[in-house]
């Protein structure tokens, strides 16, 4: 894991680089329909800004966030939704204000935290570092639904790294939440930065292998697009089957979107 200052600092670069796309929207483009199904622009910043809001809680009032987690429990199937329908019907200026004073507060609330103690969560507990790097995992794959929606292109950067590592890290998590058996043996996994390096995790010598660019697999691991779309490859039937339910992010993984050319 990085040094929390230096996550910090991409997470900051990461919001930003959202944040240019979101500054010249007009108010009726914050309407538009994102690829998640029912998500507006103005959802998938209102999720951010929830996110944000409940990850400051974890690191300066674990009793509030206590609260939080058991509203979380109430109501399981809803409770993303519900907080990002209510700051969806925000006039988009106060959204983005918003979102942009939350991001702030985490950030100084992050920087000022103890070295070496770990939050609570709505899973297990995390490390700054953690912290960190998952909201920056979540700002980049909502950026792509906001850029999808936008119909732009956003140059990926070396920041992916910090998303690949969830996705890697991620690995028997997401055999264990489709129900299968985690493999016990280690995959090699071999991906091109967006600067043509090699990221490279796992023996060099194991059987199962994984192989492609960092941003294909990212946006797999995210779930935001089918592997069939994207030029991420395995070797070996279990590196096979982890590319059919890869995902870098807490919760249940959805329906995943489906292959390009199909509508369902």
């Amino acid at each position: 894991m990085a040094e929390p200052s230096s996550v910090i600092d991409d997470l900051r670069q990461e919001s930003q680089q959202l944040d240019l796309i979101l500054g010249e929207l007009g108010e009726e483009r914050w309407a538009l329909a994102t690829p998640a199904p029912g998500w507006s622009i103005a959802h998938q910043i209102a999720h951010l800004a929830w996110t944000d809001r409940s990850a400051l809680l974890a690191l300066t009032d674990a009793e509030a966030f206590a609260k939080e987690v058991e509203k979380a429990l109430a109501s399981p199937d809803r409770f993303v939704d519900e907080a990002a329908e209510e700051g969806a019907a925000l006039p988009s200026a106060r959204l983005l204000a918003e979102w942009r004073a939350g991001r702030e507060a985490l950030e100084d609330a992050m920087r000022a935290a103890p070295t070496g103690v770990r939050f609570p969560w709505y899973g297990p507990p995390m490390s700054v570092a953690s912290m960190a790097t998952g909201r920056l995992m979540e700002t980049w794959a909502h950026g792509e639904d906001v850029a999808d929606a936008l119909g732009v292109t956003r140059p990926p950067t070396d920041r992916l790294r910090h998303v690949v590592r969830i996705g890697v890290r991620a690995r028997n998590f997401a055999f264990g939440v489709h129900g299968l058996a985690a493999p016990e043996e280690e995959f090699r996994i071999e991906l091109t930065g967006p600067s043509g390096d090699l990221w490279a995790y796992g023996p060099e010598d194991a059987d199962q292998r994984v192989t492609g660019p960092a941003l294909d697999f990212c946006v797999l691991v995210t779930r935001r697009a089918h592997r069939a779309d994207l030029a991420v490859r395995a070797e070996g039937p279990d590196a096979d089957r982890w590319l059919d339910v890869a995902q870098a992010f807490a919760g249940p993984p959805g329906t995943g979107r489906p292959p390009k050319g199909t509508t369902g």
